[in-house]
């Protein structure tokens, strides 16, 4: 199950980097996504991918208003912090992980260290006391 979560991610990343759904544009996404080099890491669990994805579709609306408070109440304080990553991650989660903190108007991560950390950007109204 988890390998075709993988497979799925791929393509959807191939579709949105070419915005074409022509049959051809398909053929070729599905061929580069099976010639991806796979992780020899263990599998990661269905539980895993179904929460991360659910954190997904929360973070939409989530996004929608940060970008609203955003315009109406600047934020002038910014940060770095190091966020540890969660344990047993497959590199699918990991990317999902860092795109679920870059989706928000208000974070982004600058660099995942190997050693597992996201160093995140955030902006803050004022700085915390």
């Amino acid at each position: 199950m988890i390998r075709y979560l993988d497979l799925i991610l791929r393509l959807a990343i191939w579709f949105l980097l070419t915005a074409d759904a022509s049959l051809a544009n398909i053929i070729i996404g599905v061929g580069i996504a099976l010639l991806l080099p796979r992780s020899h890491t263990a599998p990661g669990a269905l539980k895993d991918w179904l929460r991360t994805l659910w954190e997904i579709v929360v973070a939409i609306p989530k996004a929608y208003l940060e970008a609203v408070e955003i315009i109406f109440r600047p934020h002038n304080h910014e940060d770095v912090t190091m966020e540890r990553v969660k344990p047993q991650r497959t590199p699918g989660l990991i990317f999902l992980d860092i795109f679920l903190i870059t989706f928000t108007p208000k974070t982004i991560v600058l660099k995942y260290h190997e050693k597992g950390w996201y160093e995140v950007h955030r902006v803050r109204r004022r700085p915390p006391r």
